[in-house]
């Protein structure tokens, strides 16, 4: 009955990402069903420590997060957890020995969020984007090279890059709700009370470079992997286009989106490209 919970745990996991993220759930269609489920409990717990400093600010965040961590580390040692998002996470975590300083960066950058609000130079901007992105797309490559030290270290700096490049554009087309309701500032240097076009322009700029260096990695990851992987890349780069295309002052009054047929359409030539390996 135990392998019963376990199923239904990683089926939780699944639930969180189709509800939070229809593009990233499209994305990880597109791998493997051997390690679909592993993404999934991935996104699980990355999103529920989100949400904790994201949305619960009726509750004592701190103290939710601090329990969350908690909860993690003892379902890591006894192998079980009752909340199922973890016990799906620490099954993943064992079995692709992801490891534990790359979990400790992603809650320390987590942290952050309850209490840094403006980021004024680069180092602790990178820190903040390497604990809460780089080392999300660190464990989906353990994931996606399964014990092959040799490809995950080949990839790891491409990996990162590519966590980089999401989170950037996460961060440019939240920059509304980020600045005006979370009182946040990530890019440094930066007048968010009025964007300029030379501040936005280079913020693209260093994005495209993270696309550019990414990319690299990307047509080398392994055929389970690679589709899906390279949808993602495709779909935050169409957002990147859209936002450059966008002036600053609309930016900061909208939330740029990508609507379903123009998803369906990346879908499609994505998947073209991939069957013709002209990625």
């Amino acid at each position: 009955m135990k392998q019963l919970y376990t199923e239904l745990s990683f089926s939780c996991s699944k639930l969180v990402t189709k509800k939070y993220s229809t593009s990233f759930s499209s994305a990880v269609r597109m791998l493997s069903p051997k390690i679909r489920s592993a993404i999934y409990s991935v996104y699980g717990f990355v999103r529920f420590a989100d949400e904790i400093v994201d949305s619960f600010h009726e509750h004592n965040q701190q103290d939710l997060l601090k329990d969350f961590e908690d909860n993690y580390y003892e379902a890591h040692k006894n192998n079980i957890s009752l909340n199922p998002i973890l016990h799906s996470f620490q099954k993943t975590v064992k079995k692709y020995n992801i490891e534990d300083d790359l979990i400790q960066a992603f809650l320390k950058s987590m942290r952050a969020d309850l209490h840094k609000t403006t980021y004024y130079n680069k180092k602790d901007y990178e820190e903040y984007i390497y604990g809460s992105a780089d080392v999300v797309g660190l464990m989906c490559l353990k994931i996606f090279t399964n014990g092959d030290i040799d490809k995950y270290n080949a990839l790891k700096a491409p990996a990162m890059r590519l966590g980089s490049a999401f989170q950037k554009v996460n961060f440019l087309r939240d920059i509304k709700e980020d600045y005006e309701v979370l009182n946040r500032s990530y890019f440094p240097n930066v007048n968010l009370k009025q964007l300029s076009p030379e501040d936005k322009l280079n913020i693209i700029e260093e994005i495209k470079e993270d696309f550019k260096e990414a990319y690299k990695g990307v047509v080398k990851l392994p055929l389970e992997s690679r589709f899906g992987v390279y949808t993602a890349y495709r779909y935050y780069l169409k957002l990147l286009r859209k936002l450059e295309r966008t002036p600053s002052s609309q930016i900061m009054d909208t939330r740029i989106r990508i609507s379903d047929l123009m998803k369906f359409n990346l879908l499609a030539k994505s998947f073209i490209r991939y069957k013709l390996n002209i990625l």
